[in-house]
């Protein structure tokens, strides 16, 4: 029951969105006052105002025993100037010294995704994702597991030129699955880039 209340806040959010973004635009007979107005807004002038962005973010944890390199492409559509719809590959390498038997191996999955820019430099993000971990255990040996997760969050972009950004986001797994490797309200922290063409 929780997790069916979880998805259905899910896709209220993404409706909300969508609803909301359609009611500001303006009919097609507007004309000329609309181009007018577009060229004014500040959305128009920021390199987040071509339609189609792609980017990613890198993952690199070093320490003695433990390390991670992964990496996550993106592509992603925008509806309006405010709203846009994408999806992101997964992809981790493991490589675990902390028992006595070395074990390495790897994490994929896949999400789609929702942004909603409340202002030129600040976003909602709602992701819904499913990944495929491989569990490690102390005696040496190991098991995949899928986990599904809900992020709820949002980040900041600041270009870096005309068409390519830098952006930091704080995401939270709402649903909690048991495969999960997130505890409860843990915050997920991430850097990334986009290009816009």
């Amino acid at each position: 029951m929780k997790k069916i209340k979880i998805v259905l806040l899910f896709i209220t959010v993404l409706f909300s969105s969508a609803v909301g973004t359609a009611q500001q635009q303006r009919p097609a007979w507007a004309g000329k006052q609309e181009s007018a107005e577009k060229k004014s807004s500040v959305y128009a002038r920021e390199p987040h105002s071509v339609q189609v962005y792609y980017g990613g973010y890198f993952t690199m944890n070093f320490s003695k025993n433990y390390s991670v390199v992964g990496a996550q492409p993106l592509i992603a559509y925008k509806l309006t100037p405010q709203l846009s719809f994408g999806t992101q590959l997964s992809f981790e390498y493991i490589n675990d010294n902390r028992y006595s038997v070395n074990q390495n191996g790897s994490n994929y999955g896949a999400s789609i995704f929702s942004r909603y820019r409340l202002t030129p430099y600040f976003y909602t993000h709602t992701e819904l994702s499913l990944m495929s971990y491989k569990w490690f255990y102390t005696d040496g040996s190991d098991e995949r597991k899928l986990a599904p997760m809900l992020y709820l969050g949002g980040g900041f972009s600041q270009p870096v030129s005309e068409n390519t950004w830098i952006n930091a986001q704080v995401l939270f797994d709402v649903l909690n699955h048991r495969n999960s490797p997130y505890k409860k309200w843990e915050p997920y922290y991430s850097i990334g880039f986009g290009v816009g063409f």
